[in-house]
């Protein structure tokens, strides 16, 4: 059966490595049949949280921007994917927004079950995405019916573009590829 697969890249660079991780990740999910949207973050207009809470009596933010429609098509997606660049070992500042801003979500009758996370960095050392990862997972926690289902990291790639032929995209469309 289809799956209904949102598919958010996080950075603000054109020609981003971790939107090409998107794109890969998207491309294999739409080849097992899967139904996918892509949203970039570039040029969207999304204020941090003001921590009211009117969204949890509402049901949306009482602050009007874009986040608006993106947290609406999170809360009907069978499956979320988030691609950010790593910045000083962590998610960036904007998926980081994005995230408190769908505070909505919390306690409603949300769609998604599966997670994953696409990360690309300059630096490769081993556990770069760690908290990139735990940061999300703590996000993921407040859902009981979602999890973390898998993450790719793309370490040693900085300019942009510097992903191509990288082997992680690879992975990032057989990742996407495995939604059934």
């Amino acid at each position: 059966m289809s799956k209904k697969v949102l598919v958010i890249s996080t950075s603000l660079r054109n020609h981003s490595n971790s939107a090409a991780l998107a794109d890969a990740f998207a491309e294999g999910a739409r080849q097992s049949g899967n139904t996918v949207e892509q949203i970039s973050l570039q040029n969207k207009q999304i204020a941090f949280c003001k921590g009211c809470l009117a969204c949890l009596k509402t049901g949306s933010c009482v602050q009007k921007d874009d986040a608006i429609e993106i947290v609406r098509k999170m809360h009907d997606a069978d499956v979320l994917v988030f691609a950010s660049p790593i910045y000083y070992y962590e998610m960036s500042g904007q998926m980081k927004t994005l995230l408190d801003r769908a505070n909505s979500l919390y306690g409603s009758d949300y769609a998604f079950t599966d997670v994953y996370l696409l990360t690309a960095a300059a630096e490769d050392a081993e556990g770069v995405d760690r908290r990139a990862i735990s940061g999300l997972e703590g996000w993921i926690e407040c859902f009981e019916r979602a999890h973390l289902a898998g993450s790719v990291f793309a370490g040693g790639i900085n300019g942009a573009g510097e992903i191509e032929g990288h082997a992680t995209l690879q992975q990032a469309r057989e990742m996407g590829a495995a939604i059934a």
